[in-house]
């Protein structure tokens, strides 16, 4: 009888040892995540070097195994061109054996990655772009995104600088799928809180002389002008708006895309006064703080929203590949929606069906230079927006994942 229940006993642990085996399975026996970012044009400072490290400090916080196997970060340059990162991203899947795509700064590159990650039955978790058709039309069971898109930007940023008597706007905007598409959010709550759009003005990016574009938006006598563009194209245009006197004259500059980084190189004297909406703010608590401290440390930068939108993504998707046991995609985006998003900059954030994560927002207010009391102390949080109240409702959507 004895040896009997030792027999039962044993086959009983080698069947749970197989069970456990059979269900925590990684492909390859490595979770492999791309950053694919702006390494080299004119949105390096905002995601750039500073992603890859966001990535890496995920990966250190939760530990350099999941399920037993190891994490890899590897990253590439997509030059802020969109055949370039369909090319690298099409090697990482064929060749690289790549997981999951992280980041991916420009709206263009990102849906045409987001419809190949799609096909291929991987992961997109998008920090980068702000697209919002991404999560409306465009909708896919295999993408995140995590950090802004346009309506919220538009909708926090609008409604505030309306209710301060900016009433008829001028913009000017990047010609492609992020900028166009800001625009016409922004247009649309200009419209419902009963302000006017004068006219605008599209620019190609990586634009180094904005002196015709200021000078029309002047011209326009608008109360306005926003500017609906990205990194070094809303440097320059803000910088050189002021050298123009916009300001000086009576207008009220808006960026609808701005980072702190952008204020550090604007610099306080011009930036100072404008409103912005941003995901996350280095100096919002000793939490955000101690995390920033390290990322500087490291970059020689405070990070922007789109850095710790990275470093957020690639932590809860670790956290739900250990919790599917498995990196089978469909199996970990069912626990990413069903897990509560928890990491330095997020509280209690949530995926959505449609694959907007829905977290907080802040208006932000740049302060003028005599306000700033040490080196990168730049926003004044004006407001805390909650994310039902600033991303796009499921009433409005027209995705079909939500329609189930």
């Amino acid at each position: 009888m004895k040896g009997l229940l030792a027999c039962a006993m044993l086959a009983a642990m080698t069947s749970a040892a197989m069970t456990t085996a059979a269900t925590a399975q990684v492909s390859d026996d490595v979770v492999r995540i791309g950053v694919l970012t702006d390494l080299s044009s004119w949105g390096r400072d905002n995601s750039g070097p500073g992603s890859v490290e966001a990535a890496k400090m995920a990966v250190e916080e939760f530990g350099p195994t999941v399920l037993g196997k190891p994490i890899e970060i590897i990253s590439a340059d997509h030059q802020m061109k969109t055949d370039v990162g369909v090319q690298i991203v099409r090697g990482w899947f064929d060749n690289g054996k790549v997981d999951a795509v992280v980041d991916i700064p420009n709206s263009g590159i990102a849906i045409a990655v987001h419809n190949m990650v799609r096909e291929r039955g991987k992961v997109a978790l998008l920090s980068g772009p702000g697209a919002s058709s991404l999560t409306d039309e465009l909708c896919s069971p295999n993408t995140v995104h995590f950090t802004y898109d346009t309506y919220a930007l538009s909708k926090v940023t609008a409604s505030a600088v309306i209710k301060e008597g900016g009433k008829s706007w001028y913009f000017i905007t990047a010609d492609y799928a992020f900028g166009q598409q800001l625009e016409r959010d922004a247009t649309r709550f200009i419209n419902e809180m009963g302000g006017k759009v004068l006219g605008g003005v599209k620019h190609p990016t990586n634009t180094a002389d904005f002196s015709s574009f200021a000078l029309q938006a002047q011209s326009s006598k608008s109360d306005v002008v926003a500017f609906a563009n990205a990194g070094q194209d809303t440097d320059n245009a803000i910088k050189q708006s002021g050298e123009f006197g916009l300001v000086q004259g009576g207008q009220k500059l808006v960026g609808l895309l701005m980072f702190d980084t952008d204020v550090h190189a604007i610099g306080l004297k011009a930036a100072q006064g404008t409103y912005m909406t941003t995901a996350s703010y280095w100096a919002m608590d000793e939490a955000t703080r101690a995390w920033s401290k390290k990322f500087y440390e490291r970059t020689k930068v405070m990070p922007t929203m789109i850095q710790t939108g990275v470093y957020g993504s690639v932590l809860h998707y670790l956290k739900a590949i250990k919790a599917a046991g498995t990196d089978e995609s469909a199996k970990v985006m069912a626990k990413m929606r069903e897990l509560p998003i928890e990491d330095t900059f997020v509280h209690g954030g949530k995926l959505r069906e449609d694959g907007r994560v829905i977290r907080d927002m802040y208006l932000a207010k740049v302060k003028k230079p005599e306000q700033s009391k040490e080196p990168w102390d730049y926003l004044d949080i004006v407001k805390t927006v909650k994310g039902e109240d600033a991303f796009r409702p499921v009433s409005e959507s027209k995705c079909p994942l939500l329609k189930k």
